[in-house]
This record gives C-alpha cells, structure tokens and sequence, in this order.
C-alpha cells in the first residue's frame, strides 16, 4: 500500500518538476507515459479482463484506453464521455469518468493503470448511491505478456441514501485507500 502511494507521488514529483518528457501523450481524458523510447508494446494492445471483480481494459496501439468495465455496477465506460445504464426497478444509473493514465516502463514491465470517475449516481426505487472514486492499478506484466498480476487500490468516497439512513458516509482513508491483489488476463480472440 504505501508503496503505491509512494509512486503515486514520486510519479506526480517527477511530471510536475520535469513537465512533459518523451513518450508522453495525450489522446482525450486519458494520458500516456511510456518510459524509454515511447512506443506501447504490440503486446498490451487489447483487451484485459479480471472476472473477479469485473474489471476490464481496452488498450489502443498508442497505449489509450478506448473503454473500461469498472467493478462498481459492472458497468462498461469510455473516457470522457457519460454513460447512463438501466438498473431493476426502474432505476438508473449516471458515471462520468474524471481523468485516466495509463504508465509502462518496458525495462521492469510494469503497467500502472489510474481510473477515475469524478461523479457517479446510481437509484434503484428508493435507494440512492453517490460519490466518486479513483482506483488504481500497479503490477509487472507476465514474461509471456498473457497475466497482468497487479496490486488495485481503490479511493471510494461514497453517499448512500436509504429510507432508514439518508444520508450515509462510506469512505476509505484517502491516503491509503482499500488495497486488494488480483490479476488481469489478455483476452484472445478465438480462431
């Protein structure tokens, strides 16, 4: 956990001081830094799947993520844009995702995926769930670039209302966050 939280702010160190190095782009709300000569791996390109917690990952050529499936709801999103899906009962649901990255150093094959949602409401009858979160992903690529096993840890910052509780506060600490292990498959394509 805190070495996540130490990268994330040796990371934001590093870009802040130094501003834009090689290999750095931005392609809409997700921006991609690669370490060395700037190119993403052919072999990142695709779709990486967890079907624990339901996580998946679009990876383009130029390293962007095109869509995601977050854990919250199952629900597939694109960066930048708002995503309004059904729920039972009548009800709905509303994400807009904040700003994504997407880190690789080709040396050490480390990936670091950060997903943010800036705001999200979901209402089933009478039962409300707000808030934003942030989650982020930090792990080595496979030798065989087919696992991805990576340390998740996710920034809740939750509202739920409920007839019996209005107005119910559900937040992780937000210097440490809710760490969990799992790992990301590449998903090939049946002949």
């Amino acid at each position: 956990m805190k070495r996540i939280f130490i990268f994330l702010l040796g990371g934001m160190a590093i870009f802040l001081l130094g501003g834009c190095q090689k290999g750095a782009t931005k392609t809409g709300s997700v921006e991609v830094l690669i370490d060395g000569n700037g190119q993403f791996p052919e072999f990142l390109v695709g779709t990486w799947k967890n079907d624990e917690h339901g996580w998946e990952f679009v990876f383009e050529p130029d390293g962007s993520i095109s869509s995601a499936v977050i854990s919250l709801g199952r629900v597939r999103i694109k960066p930048g844009e708002v995503t309004t899906v059904p729920m039972i009962k009548d009800g709905k649901g509303v994400f807009k995702p904040g700003e994504w990255t997407v880190h690789y150093n080709p040396a050490s094959r480390e990936l670091t995926v950060k997903i943010s949602l800036k705001d999200f409401r979901v209402q089933v009858e009478d039962n409300v769930l707000e808030g934003k979160v942030t989650d982020v992903f930090v792990g080595r690529i496979s030798k065989d670039g087919n696992t991805w096993p990576a340390d998740w840890t996710s920034f809740p910052d939750y509202t739920a209302h409920t007839p019996e509780n209005p107005n119910f506060k559900m937040a992780a600490d937000p210097n440490y966050g809710v760490e969990n292990p799992l790992t990301f498959e590449k998903v090939t394509k049946s002949d």
